[in-house]
């Protein structure tokens, strides 16, 4: 007999077995749901579209008649309905034109066909496409008119069609075929005329990109709060608007490289949000307001390439010390005054350029306190005083540039904590002494000059610390000895200019010239050319700095050397023959040995020196023929032998006429007669100002008259000569050599 407390206990026993039955036997029930087949009109539609691209890595091989599509690259299927939502196809390689089997796919949301090579135009039933939300073409080759197509497409919230070749004027339309469109990108291509009416008055758009453009008329200020604006690199005149719309949203203005005129309103700064500032490239006039105070979530200021004009700005950010401020660049302006001391006060300041203004007075002493600085360029202005020793508190400074300006002092040894600077340019200034020996600390440079100044001593053995250097330049200068034996011995050197010194003994001899591997490569220089007005400027720094930011806090620093790849040790008192591995340097563009003591013959080799421009032995002692080779030299453009003690025929069939001027001063010399093969003497050479080394043809009666002028202005010129032999008189004149040459 059952007890009615087991009875109570009967439904939760039923509910424990029938728990467990369904646990053992239908475990199936929690397994992943089947992947999703594709709907077979959607895959029709797709194999008709891949039948006319060209698919050179076979990036669509999974899009074959086996399986469901569901593994097919870049397809996103509903699990639902089964029909295509999304096609991703970026970076592909894939080209061709857009069949318009694309059009048959009605609940695609997002279509991303960039970077790859389709080109064409859009076909004009995209209109069918009514889902469509994302639509991004962008790096392709596609061209004409702005795809009207696009106009029905009233559901878009991002539309991307940066980077291709189309023209014309943007369609009216276009701010307001769609109420959901929040990012437009029409960058890089070329369209024309002005920005469309309802553009301005769109209230959906936050990012908008039409740089890079032949864009035209003046910028209005927009409704719509925007996030970006970028309308850098387009033909904007007139003045710079307020964006009150977006005071409180915009964080990216980019307004550069257009011809904006009038000052810069204080009401930009009421921007809030504003990290990104860039107006430079513009036309823009008068000073700075006071009032112009940004946030300080400002990350970078660029207001250089215009005509700014007053004292710098006190302070941009309302608390310099707690400001996020990366990049100020207020090069290439009219400013004038000093640097104000509040710029160190920027604590996370990482990049700094003034350079290219009326700048005067010191550095500030408290320079040393901006850490994070990585680039200072002050060059091009009239700064004076010495370098403050506190800048080595800059310890990760890459680069310094203070060059023509007329800082004065000497090279601090201190300097050599900088152990991360790469370049170095302290030219056209005033300062003197002798370079420390402690720089060989600096064992990152990569380019160093110190031209123009009043440096001097022998060459400090700290450079051969420099393994990774590309330019040295010590030009005009008053250093003195013998070159070292380790000149040549740099990997990287592209350009060494020891010109206008005094420099003495003979080019050292030996394996070093096989070491640089410019100078060695014969096709270095191909495809580059240059125009230059005269010889000082060949070995003159080129030298382009470029500095990106790419986060709140990351700085991408980078330059490129443009100077061409050469030597030159021009106007020193160096003596003895050239070394022969110096003529096998096959990557040698610019090779300047002129003015000096030099004697022997010019080697043959020469005429392997197939990269050469420019080649300069004038105003030397060099003795017998010109090697015939020389004028098959193709890249050659200029070419001076002149005032040397060459003799010979100069044959007229092999182009030397290319160098008017090349041989004067060379009495030994002849030009090859048509008619004879002989020698019609001088005639045909060009004369050129200068001293031949001897001419014993003069007329005994010029001698005479020369020889009389002499005697009777002998005291005089006795005087003028023992003043100019003078230390001082000496210094003057050097001084003065060099600000002709000045860079």
């Amino acid at each position: 007999m059952i007890s009615s407390n087991s009875l109570q206990l009967l439904p939760a026993l039923l509910s424990v077995l029938l728990l467990s039955v369904i646990t053992q036997q239908v475990p199936c029930t929690f397994a992943a749901p089947a992947p999703p087949l594709l709907n077979p009109r959607d895959r029709a539609s797709l194999l008709e579209f891949k039948s006319g691209l060209q698919d050179p890595f076979q990036s669509l091989s999974s899009w074959d008649d086996v399986g469901g599509g569901s593994t097919w690259t870049g397809l996103t299927i509903s699990n639902l309905t089964g029909r295509l939502t999304s096609l991703n196809l970026t970076s592909l390689n894939l080209s061709g034109q857009i069949h318009p089997s694309l059009c048959h796919l009605p609940f695609l949301e997002t279509l991303i066909l960039s970077r790859n090579a389709f080109h064409g135009s859009l076909p004009l039933c995209f209109n069918l496409l009514h889902n469509l939300k994302t639509f991004d073409v962008s790096y392709n080759v596609f061209a004409g008119s702005f795809p009207q197509a696009l106009s029905m497409s009233n559901r878009l919230t991002e539309l991307d069609l940066s980077h291709n070749m189309f023209t014309h004027e943007i369609p009216f339309w276009i701010g307001n075929f769609s109420l959901n469109l929040e990012k437009l990108n029409l960058g890089f291509n070329s369209f024309t005329r002005d920005i469309p009416i309802s553009l301005y008055f769109s209230t959906s758009l936050k990012y908008l990109d039409l740089s890079h453009n032949y864009l035209s008329g003046n910028i209005g200020d927009f409704r719509a709060s925007f996030v970006t604006i970028n309308l850098q690199h387009n033909l904007f005149s007139g003045t710079l608007p307020c964006f009150f719309s977006s005071f409180q949203s915009l964080s990216v203005l980019n307004l550069a490289n257009n011809s904006i005129v009038g000052g810069i309103p204080s009401c930009i700064s009421a921007c809030h949000q504003l990290t990104h500032l860039n107006l430079s490239l513009n036309q823009l006039q008068y000073g700075i307001s006071p009032r112009l105070v940004f946030s300080d979530k400002l990350v970078v200021l660029d207001l250089s390439f215009n005509k700014l004009a007053g004292y710098l700005p006190r302070n941009v950010v309302q608390t310099p010390d707690k400001s996020g401020l990366l990049l100020v660049d207020l090069s290439h302006n009219q400013f004038t005054g000093d640097i104000p001391t509040s710029v160190t006060e920027l604590r996370s300041l990482q990049a700094l350029f003034l350079s290219h203004n009326l700048l005067t007075g010191e550095i500030p002493e408290r320079i040393g306190n901006l850490t994070y600085l990585q680039v200072i360029d002050l060059s091009h202005n009239m700064l004076t005083g010495s370098i403050p020793l506190n800048i080595v508190g800059c310890f990760q400074l890459l680069a310094l540039k203070l060059d023509n300006n007329n800082l004065s002092g000497e090279i601090q040894p201190e300097l050599d904590a900088l152990d991360s600077l790469r370049i170095l340019s302290l030219s056209n200034n005033q300062i003197s002494g002798e370079i420390p020996l402690t720089l060989a600390g600096c064992k990152s440079l990569e380019v160093v000059d110190l031209s123009c100044n009043k440096l001097s001593g022998s060459l400090s053995d700290a450079i051969t610390k420099w393994s990774n250097l590309k330019f040295l330049s010590l030009s005009h200068n008053k250093f003195y000895g013998a070159l070292p034996s380790w000149l040549f011995t740099f990997e990287a050197i592209r350009t060494i200019d020891l010109s206008s010194n005094n420099f003495s003994g003979k080019i050292p001899d030996g394996y070093n010239f096989n070491v640089s591997l410019n100078f060695n490569r014969g096709d270095v220089g191909r495809g580059r050319d240059y125009i230059q007005l005269s010889f000082s400027s060949f070995t003159d720094l080129d030298l382009q700095v470029s500095v990106i930011i790419g986060g709140r806090s990351e700085l991408s620093f980078k330059y490129e050397i443009l100077t061409i790849i050469g030597i030159d040790i021009s106007n020193n008192l160096l003596h003895g023959e050239i070394p022969a591995g110096l003529f096998g340097l096959q990557g040698l563009e610019y090779l300047n040995l002129s003015d000096n003591y030099l004697e022997g013959r010019i080697p043959v080799i020469v005429g392997k020196m197939w990269s050469l421009k420019v080649l300069d032995l004038s105003h030397n002692s060099f003795s017998g023929q010109i090697p015939e080779n020389i004028s098959g030299l193709g890249n050659l453009t200029v070419l001076n032998l002149s005032y040397n003690r060459l003799s010979g025929v100069i044959p007229t069939r092999q182009g030397y006429w290319r160098f008017p001027g090349a041989f004067a001063g060379n009495p030994g010399l002849c030009l090859e007669s048509s008619v004879n093969d002989g020698c019609k003497g001088q005639e045909g050479l060009p004369k050129l100002r200068g001293n031949t080394f001897s001419d014993e043809n003069e007329s005994s009666s010029f001698i005479s008259v020369w020889v009389f002028c002499v005697s009777a202005l002998v005291s005089f010129y006795v005087g003028v000569v023992a003043l100019c032999c003078s230390a001082r008189t000496r210094n003057y004149i050097m001084q003065t050599k060099c600000n002709r040459n000045s860079f």
